[in-house]
C-alpha cells in the first residue's frame, strides 16, 4: 500500500529526531504503536463485517438457487406421478375391458352348457 523504502524511513527517522527530540521520542514511538495497533483492529472489524456481508449475500443467493431447484425437482415428479398414474390408468381400463369380455364369454358358455343339445339327425341311406 505504501512504498517506504530504507532510506525514506531513515530521512522519516532523522526528521522525527530533529522535531520530536530524543528524550521525547520512546514516548511518540510507544503512542505511534498504539494508535496504528487500534487502526488494525478497526481495519480487521470492518473486514470482518464486509466478509459476514459478502457470506450473508451468497447464502442468500444459494437460498434461491436452493428454492428453484426444489421447485423444479417437485415439478418433475409430480409430471412423472401423472405420467404413471395415467398408465396405470389406461392399463386398468384395459384389465377391466378384458375381465367385461371374459366375463361376457363365459355368459354365453354357461348359457351352452344349459341349453339343451340340438338331438342328432338319422342319416339317410341312399337306396
Amino acid at each position: 500500500m505504501f512504498d517506504i523504502t530504507s532510506s525514506k524511513l531513515l530521512i522519516l527517522a532523522i526528521v522525527a529526531l530533529l522535531v520530536v527530540g530524543p528524550k521525547d521520542l520512546p514516548m511518540l514511538l510507544r503512542t505511534v504503536g498504539k494508535y496504528l495497533g487500534v487502526l488494525r483492529r478497526h481495519a480487521a472489524e470492518f473486514r470482518a463485517q464486509l466478509d459476514e456481508a459478502l457470506r450473508e449475500a451468497e447464502l442468500e443467493e444459494l437460498k434461491k438457487e436452493f428454492d428453484s431447484v426444489g421447485r423444479e425437482i417437485k415439478s418433475t415428479v409430480e409430471q412423472g406421478s401423472n405420467a404413471i398414474d395415467s398408465h396405470v390408468e389406461s392399463a386398468r381400463l384395459g384389465v377391466d375391458s378384458a375381465l367385461e369380455g371374459r366375463s361376457s364369454d363365459v355368459g354365453v358358455a354357461d348359457a351352452e352348457k344349459t341349453a339343451p343339445a340340438p338331438e342328432p339327425r338319422p342319416e339317410k341311406t341312399g337306396t
